[in-house]
């Protein structure tokens, strides 16, 4: 009996184990994303240029003065949203390197100066990709409304 329930246990495992995933594929969540921007976009009568890269961005305030680099150090207010609305994050006075923060900041922010405002509408592939990230799921496309205060070279 016990040889039975072995070979049934292995079977069982054997069989699950089988189990296929659907692989990732980064140039169809890139177009789903596209698609999701220009919706979005589009139902909030926004005008964006979008970067070659996929970022969507519009520069609500300008700013003054030079623009920083993807090697600047940043102050900035932000508040970050879902495509849908929900807020996963509002922080003031945060201050880092712009090369740790999401290649969709990397980007985005050096189209605008210091003391302006900018949008950022980043796919996932710019943000978090395929992996979830605190509340945000994987495959998010991200909403940032980005207030520059200062940064340094």
């Amino acid at each position: 009996m016990k040889k039975y329930f072995l070979l049934l246990s292995l079977l069982i495992i054997g069989i699950t184990s089988c189990k296929k995933e659907t692989p990732f594929n980064a140039a169809q969540q890139a177009a789903t994303d596209d698609a999701a921007i220009k919706a979005y976009i589009a139902a909030n009568n926004i005008t964006a240029t979008k970067d070659p890269s996929g970022l969507y961005y519009s520069v609500l305030i300008p700013g003054t003065g030079a623009y920083p680099t993807v090697n600047s150090t940043v102050n900035v207010n932000y508040t970050g949203t879902l495509i849908n609305g929900t807020v996963f994050q509002t922080l003031s006075n945060l201050s880092n390197p712009l090369t740790s923060l999401i290649k969709g900041w990397q980007i985005g922010i050096p189209h605008v100066n210091a003391g302006g405002r900018i949008l950022l509408m980043v796919p996932s592939g710019l943000g978090y990709g395929n992996a979830s990230a605190g509340s945000i799921p994987a495959n998010s496309v991200l909403i940032f409304t980005i207030d520059l205060l200062s940064f340094t070279n």
